[in-house]
């Protein structure tokens, strides 16, 4: 067991060197963390594909293009994100002048999960360094092969007193959430990201959760049915839905529903018969559970359905007949699986949602520009898409994250950047000039003069 308190020593005390305040070496540094992930693309593929059977392709698509668009962007604006910003001062503080100086955290956790593995990694790593803080980065036991990879690409980059990767399972998470870390940046299930956040509030650390929940799709009847079902398989078996922002269910309005099943098999039949596996045992009888459930209670499987425990694989399943109350909407699915409820009116759905957890996306297909206007209006998430699904994540220029149960806090560009940085407000005073106004003996003259003012 690594010496966990010896490790964020070690980085508090290169911090206070004051060498990460410096936008030329944190720019350095990022510039050859890029030399290397290019160099590592394929090591990175192998890992990816080992670890969740991940195509080159998708593994380019997901990940590795993801985190190289993101460094480029962050280099390429780290000098003006990090300038000091003039700001306003009021009459009544003259004469002065006021500015906002953005700081360093310190010493962060980052801990990532194994379903994108590197890209929830290291987007978040990019950031805080941007930031100009230390980063102790804990990926997950899960993804054992990305994690070792991961490890093996920073220590290549980073002095251990800058990023120290720990690798390990339960035992080095809860160890480190024991520790006191100036910002923790956690990215998981909302049980455990519960548990983190109790665990900062012992040191009354800042804290950003990136959590899941069950993202519907909202099919309304003006829709492109062909192309929505095209979109929604897209992002439903993308990783075999092993992904934060899969579409987990489908509402859709009950005169379209047939239609949109027979394009949705379609499509499977033609694009997906290879697909990504689960990632382990555990979660692979699990999701089986959840779908025979739901079909001894009346469910019904509208595809192929078979499972392969050997290779830990199902197949894309479409689930009719499903209901609120079914087994496979009590939780997250995380896989290959759609539940389609069916609605008469968009209200009822609309008002159905209004009343579960907010969730970290929502999907919805439309031509009425009124209809999306309602939907986006009333419904609260985390962000999501009009008429496609999942490629709003692709975006820098849009922050990521969720709300309620689904998470809190922002990344992705400059998000990320601001996200790990303390932005210190300062006002400047003159010593030319010394109003009097503000100091003892107080005066109704000077009372009538302070209105005129505040």
């Amino acid at each position: 067991m690594e010496n966990f308190n010896q490790i964020i020593q070690k980085q508090r005390d290169f911090f206070n060197l004051n060498e990460t305040l410096n936008i030329s070496l944190r720019k350095a540094y990022l510039i050859c963390l890029q030399k290397v992930l290019l160099d590592e693309k394929n090591s990175i593929s192998d890992a990816l594909n080992k670890d969740l059977g991940k195509h080159y392709m998708e593994s380019y698509m997901t990940e590795i293009g993801i985190i190289l668009s993101e460094l480029s962007l962050t280099i390429s604006r780290l000098d003006k994100w990090a300038k000091i910003q003039k700001v306003k001062t009021p009459l009544s503080q003259f004469k002065s002048k006021g500015y906002i100086m953005p700081e360093p955290y310190g010493v962060v956790l980052i801990m990532s999960p194994w379903n994108y593995p590197f890209q929830l990694s290291l987007l978040p790593l990019i950031g805080a360094l941007a930031a100009g803080n230390t980063v102790v980065l804990k990926p997950s036991a899960y993804s054992s092969y990305s994690s070792l990879c991961l490890k093996k690409i920073l220590s290549k980059v980073f002095p251990e007193s800058y990023v120290t990767v720990v690798l390990g399972g339960r035992e080095e998470n809860a160890n480190l959430l024991n520790e006191k870390f100036d910002y923790i940046f956690f990215t998981g299930s909302p049980s455990v990201g519960k548990l983190v956040m109790s665990k900062a509030a012992l040191n009354l650390t800042p804290v950003t959760l990136e959590l899941g929940g069950k993202s519907p799709v909202i099919v309304e009847k003006t829709a492109n049915i062909k192309l929505c079902a095209k979109r929604v398989a897209f992002g439903k078996i993308l990783n075999a839905g092993q992904t934060c922002v899969a579409p987990d269910y489908l509402l859709i309005d009950k005169s379209i529903k047939s239609e949109f099943i027979k394009y949705y098999k379609e499509e499977l039949d033609i694009n997906y018969s290879e697909i990504p596996h689960i990632i382990n045992i555990k979660h692979f009888k699990r999701l089986v559970a959840l779908i025979n459930e739901t079909i001894k209670e009346g469910g019904e499987c509208e595809t192929d359905y078979y499972t392969d425990e050997n290779n830990l694989f199902i197949s894309p399943c479409v689930l009719s007949n499903v209901t609120f109350d079914s087994t496979i909407m009590k939780e997250e699915i995380f896989g290959p699986v759609l539940p389609i409820i069916e609605y008469d009116y968009l209200d009822d759905a609309i008002d159905l949602l209004k009343n579960k957890p907010k969730p970290l996306a929502l999907y919805l297909f439309t031509t009425n520009k009124k209809i999306e206007k309602k939907v986006l209006k009333e419904l609260s998430f985390g962000g999501g898409c009009v008429n496609d699904t999942i490629v709003h994540l692709a975006s820098s220029n849009l922050g990521f994250g969720g709300i309620g149960d689904s998470g809190m806090g922002q990344y992705h560009g400059k998000k990320t950047f601001e996200t790990f940085t303390h932005y210190k407000s300062i006002l400047k005073k003159s010593n030319i000039i010394d109003i009097n106004l503000r100091y003892h003996p107080y005066s109704k003259k000077k009372y009538n003069i302070l209105k005129r003012f505040i």
